[in-house]
């Protein structure tokens, strides 16, 4: 059988031996299984307005007005800041009304979703349309109570809630659940413009007509309601930005700029509503980085660590995304209610990368001149020194879609029906471009001698003897003659990587609820939830080798060792890596060099080639949910009592790979799995004295592993060098190992416990105290191993080594996947305390604060005991916002803090790996005026800067923090804005 590899590649074509079919075979079922649960856990109250996701099945479903009349809970999106009825808030308890508008209106908005809620909720509200209260949608979830973010390329984008990673929570748009354009389900914020969102909510407890909740909580970004908005709406927003580092590449740049357009009207006797937007940025961002490869030696003073190797960058991005939202909504009666959302996103990001890698501790050169302190080396001299210069381009380019239709329709005076349809989509192609040059082929050049000197950050001073900028010994080569291809030596100039990820997913949602009459239990509700998520990983890899002659880049076909830069390619402007003590480096168009100067060449290795995968996923959700509304002992109680039963089709389609005798075999391979989940969850909301409350949750919640560990794709080897008579210990010195993924994962699961105590002022602003506990159950190892017969592989082999691994009992062997063998606890508390200070004293009217502070601590242990530190948790988080707003002015300043935690970042060959990041403390301030009579009414300007304690992101390994691996500094962003609303 032929099988040629992906879509639009070369004609890279192997064999595939019936040896390889019967190793698929074998392979399915081998994967362990294993089990998991999760729980969401909520209750609305009637006759309020309440942040219940049960009352917007998957979106905002007619609840929001209709239902309002018959008692219904509504629709957790809050009352737009920019509205007649938001422009003076009511403070809670209180007889007369505050007027409050800006980030002080934003902040009485999130307080009033959070006070009305039975669900432990905390709020971003908009500060007017178009205008919420940070740069990002990340931002500004950043300061919420618990909640982190991990910065990537200088901007925050993970997304961290009370200790528990991006991996641990859900996204929702206007309720539904969302697909992304990153690597597996965590969503990537920059892919959603900010303009586009009135108010994003953070679900800390669940609720059974939550669908799609997480074990950590569940983010839902909120569009504005056209219906909601008193009158007609037009807003402009214009925005420019400038980075603190001047451009570090001579074809990057320091400035960008930001601009949205919001259109809101009415029409046909307030039955119909439209709300349109559009938004265009371009954000730029510059990265000083430094790379260590890591640390030779034991740390002792007879053998202390020394810098195995640096990979240092200058690297400049270009973000620019395009993105449009319309809004449709039809209320012709109180008996019918239907809202059609759209939203759509483009970007596309670009990144130069200009360094050079130096092999040092961990290769062959010379050491001399050692300096050391507490056996860790401060200062050495090497000698001998073949370093990889690299000019290196990086563009993704990704698409996202999502539709939804939501309607309501009143069956009776007491009953609904709510049907929600919706489509996501998200598409992205990546091109990672490596280019190297060097002074020969295989160390074959003039060597360098450099000295490294270790600098108070942790990071070393490179200083080398050589002019990295001379083209007269720079050549485009294979510096180290890495290149290899499975089988065979390459001259690998330069390397492509080119992955493709398409994520689909189709929900749709049906549910009825209603009334009940004379009971504590005032409403009841039920529904069921279908949805289909596809996810499809293409990955294509070349070699890149000079021009001029050979066959597939080897070595031994005559494949030219080295070529000239070609001189059209030069910048005639050097790249200085001063930071780091290189002077200049040569600086090209690697684009140019790669369409005029070097052949690609796919790569056939199996590792390369069974990343390509697809995984589906067939979800059934059915609930019930009943509404606790009544009193106890004098005192108000609300609340909810449910449960979610789950049912799941997962299964993955791929291939498996081996090499055997120099021919690579590969086999497709196919496996589904099925499983069903019973997730309970109650609330309970007690006014135990005016305007203060206690709030309760229990729930069992669960949230799915990540995509890339459902994959069905396996990378075998056979090592025939142990096939041997001698080999009298054949567990160390495996003839059969595997790598890849688990079909049969099943997700993670988490009993929680949440209690918030909760106290709102008369005259504005609230106190909080909140703790929570999580038991979690069938945790993820993703290092997991197993033994395995691989009996079925014998036919790959001679005669002669069959008998030879029949004799020695040679075919148990190792299988290197995921599995759900972890088990552990978080347990957190977290506090809050919004204070307007007018509340204090008049004299302080137009001041306030926002402060907030969170503890958590884990205990996460696999099977082997081994206990693990659980990514994205920082034991301490605070945020801290100090803010004035009067007369048109307003100036606010941001502090966030948190303590060192397990980041995500990129390893080898673009790969997530998990690294110690240090803490880190960032400031973000801004001030503004608007107009508030004349010709200039409705103008507001706005100065901010963004990272103003200029805080580089570090990481390190080994739990020591001398052993640094990633230093990276993005320097200070200042942004200066017009909006104009009429």
């Amino acid at each position: 059988m032929i099988v040629s590899f992906g879509r639009g590649r070369p004609a890279a074509r192997f064999f595939v031996s019936g040896s390889a079919a019967a190793l698929a075979a074998a392979l399915i079922g081998a994967v362990p299984a294993a089990a998991q649960d999760t729980t969401p856990a909520t209750g609305n109250a009637a006759n309020q307005q309440t942040v219940d996701p049960s009352a917007q099945p998957n979106a905002n479903s007619a609840s929001q007005s209709t239902t309002q009349a018959t008692n219904a809970s509504v629709d957790p999106t809050p009352v737009p800041a920019d509205s007649a009825a938001n422009q003076t808030a009511a403070a809670p308890g209180a007889g007369e009304d505050i007027v409050v508008t800006g980030f002080r209106a934003s902040l009485a908005s999130s307080a009033k979703i959070k006070r009305n809620s039975t669900l432990i909720v905390d709020s971003v509200s908009a500060e007017d349309v178009g205008k919420l209260p940070d740069v990002s949608i990340a931002d500004a979830l950043a300061r919420i109570p618990g909640v982190t973010a991990q910065r990537l390329e200088g901007r925050d984008q993970r997304l961290s809630i009370r200790g528990l990673g991006p991996d641990f929570s859900t996204t929702l748009l206007n309720g539904r659940e969302q697909v992304t354009v990153g690597d597996n389900r965590a969503v990537e914020y920059d892919q959603y413009p900010s303009e586009f969102f009135q108010n994003v909510n953070v679900y800390k407890t669940a609720d059974a007509s939550l669908i799609a909740s997480g074990i950590s909580g569940t983010v839902d970004l909120r569009m504005l309601r056209p219906l909601d908005q008193a009158n007609r709406i037009v807003a402009i927003n214009v925005r420019g930005q400038m980075n603190g580092i001047d451009k570090l590449n001579p074809d990057g740049t320091r400035y960008g700029y930001r601009a949205s357009a919001t259109y809101v009207d009415k029409f046909a006797s307030d039955t119909l509503g439209v709300a349109i937007g559009v938004a265009a940025t371009q954000t730029p961002s510059q990265n000083e980085r430094y790379n260590a490869w890591g640390y030779a030696g034991s740390g002792t003073s007879a053998d202390p660590y020394v810098l195995g190797g640096a990979k240092p960058y200058v690297q400049s991005n270009l973000l620019k995304r395009y993105g449009a939202v319309g809004t449709i909504e039809w209320e012709p009666s109180d008996s019918f209610h239907s809202t059609f959302d759209a939203l759509y996103s483009n970007f596309k990001e670009e990144q130069t990368l200009r360094g050079i890698e130096f092999p040092l501790g961990f290769s062959d050169p010379v050491r001399s001149n050692v300096a050391a302190s507490n056996g860790f080396v401060t200062g050495a001299t090497f000698s001998n020194v073949f370093a990889v210069q690299r000019n290196d381009y990086n563009r993704r380019t990704a698409d996202n879609l999502s539709l939804g239709w939501n309607n309501d329709l009143k069956l009776t005076d007491r009953i609904h029906l709510n049907v929600d349809a919706s489509w996501s989509r998200a598409t992205r192609t990546d091109l990672l471009l490596e280019t190297n040059t060097g002074t020969g082929f295989a160390k074959s050049g003039v060597a360098d001698t450099v000295r490294i000197s270790q600098k108070e950050n942790g990071t070393y001073t490179i200083v080398p003897t050589l002019n990295y900028t001379d083209t007269g010994i720079f050549k485009l080569t294979d510096p180290q003659g890495w290149g290899n291809n499975g089988t065979q030596q390459v001259v690998q100039a330069g390397f492509i990587n080119r992955p493709k990820f398409t994520d689909d997913l189709k929900s749709l949602r049906a549910s009825l609820n209603g009334e009940i009459e004379g009971s504590v239990l005032s409403r009841w509700e039920v529904g069921g939830n279908f949805t289909r998520r596809e996810k499809i990983s293409d990955y294509t890899n070349f070699f890149l080798c000079p021009r001029g002659g050979g066959t597939g880049c080897t070595v031994a076909s005559g494949t030219p060792r080295s070529i000239a830069v070609p001189s059209g390619a030069l910048l005639g402007t050097n790249v200085a890596l001063n930071y780091l003590g290189i002077p200049a480096m040569l600086t090209y168009d690697p684009l140019n060099v790669y369409n005029n100067a070097l052949n690609a060449v796919f790569d056939p290795q199996p590792s390369a080639l069974v990343r390509d995968n697809t995984v589906l996923e067939k979800v059934w959700t059915g609930y019930g949910k009943l509404t606790i509304d009544g009193e106890v002992g004098g005192k108000v109680l609300k609340g909810a009592l449910g449960a979610q039963v789950i049912h799941t089709e997962q299964s993955s389609v791929g291939q498996i790979a081996n090499v055997l005798a120099g021919r690579v075999t590969i086999a497709p391979a196919s496996q589904t799995v099925k499983y069903t989940r019973v997730l309970p969850s109650a609330t309970f909301n007690l006014e135990l004295i005016p305007n203060g409350f206690v709030k309760l949750g229990a729930s069992q919640t669960m949230v799915r592993p990540r995509l890339d560990q459902e994959r069905v794709t396996q990378d075998v080897a056979i090592n025939t060098a142990n096939i041997t008579v001698n080999n009298n210990n054949v567990s160390l010195n495996p003839i059969f190992t595997s790598t890849g993924g688990n079909v049969s994962l099943r997700p993670y699961q988490s009993t929680n416990i949440d209690i918030s105590l909760e106290k709102y002022f008369p005259a504005g602003g609230y106190v909080a105290l909140a703790g929570y506990f999580k038991n979690l159950t069938d945790f993820v190892d993703p290092n997991n191993s197993y033994a395995y017969d691989f009996s079925a592989l014998l036919p790959s082999l001679t005669a002669q080594q069959q008998a030879i691994v029949q004799q020695i009992r040679g075919t148990i062997g190792n299988v290197s996947a995921p599995a759900n063998t972890g088990r552990g606890e978080v347990l957190g508390v977290e506090a809050t305390l919004s204070l307007p200070l007018k509340a204090v004293t008049s004299a302080l009217d137009g001041f306030g604060f926002f402060v907030t502070g969170n503890y958590s601590d884990s205990t996460v242990k696999y099977a082997n005991n081994q206990a693990i530190t659980l990514p994205g948790l920082s034991k301490w988080v605070g945020s801290g916002t100090f803010f004035f707003e009067k007369w048109g002015f307003s100036a606010r300043a941001n502090y966030r803090y948190r303590s060192s935690f397990l980041a995500e970042v990129a390893g080898l060959s673009a790969n997530p790996t998990y690294r110690t990041a240090r803490s880190e403390g960032i400031l973000d301030a801004q001030i503004g005026y608007e107009f508030q009579d004349g010709a200039l009414k409705g103008l507001s300007v706005m100065a901010q800067g963004k990272n103003l304690t200029d805080r580089p992101f570090i990481t390190y390994q080994n739990d020591d923090v001398r052993q640094v691996i990633d230093y990276q500094r993005y320097g200070r962003d200042y942004y200066i804005g017009l909006t104009y609303k009429f």
